[in-house]
């Protein structure tokens, strides 16, 4: 075998799923998610319901552009999730009075009383992957550089 030969074995080993950094990390994503669904089903969220949830719990109202950004998800998206926790009963939408083009969604007292029942969720995430709050700290720093490299909003 020349040693040119070797040296392009050598590089294909990069390409196995185990050498690789997004393949582990998506994994981890669905894991991760799989998990927050299974905690969040007793209070009738889903994962995605969860992350809106989490954005109106921080900022009580927003509109629809506002919460795209933030949360990196299209219109197309998210309005469908909206429609569903306003079914629900946590979230509401209003057409401002001065405005009608410009529509307000807000947190209801059910949506503010779901917060609370929530807080456990991500503790026992912690827990089941038996993660110290240094490893999830560490872990969490190294995600959000990952995302300040790749993502405009971070």
């Amino acid at each position: 075998m020349k040693s040119n030969d070797s040296k392009i074995i050598n590089e294909l080993e990069l390409l196995k799923l185990r050498e690789q950094l997004c393949f582990p990390i998506y994994l981890c994503s669905k894991e991760i998610t799989g998990k927050y669904n299974e905690l969040l089903k007793p209070i009738d969220l889903t994962y995605t319901q969860y992350v809106v949830m989490m954005y109106f719990w921080d900022k009580g109202s927003s509109n629809l552009k506002d919460i795209s950004k933030a949360l990196l998800l299209d219109a197309s998206t998210l309005s469908p999730i909206i429609k569903k926790l306003e079914a629900k009963g946590f979230l509401e939408r209003r057409r401002l009075e001065t405005d009608e083009r410009n529509l307000v969604i807000s947190l209801t007292q059910k949506g503010v009383e779901v917060q609370e029942k929530a807080l456990e969720t991500t503790g026992k995430v912690m827990e089941f992957f038996e993660f110290t709050p240094e490893e999830t700290t560490t872990l969490r720093v190294l995600i959000l550089k990952i995302l300040e490299h790749s993502v405009d909003k971070f």
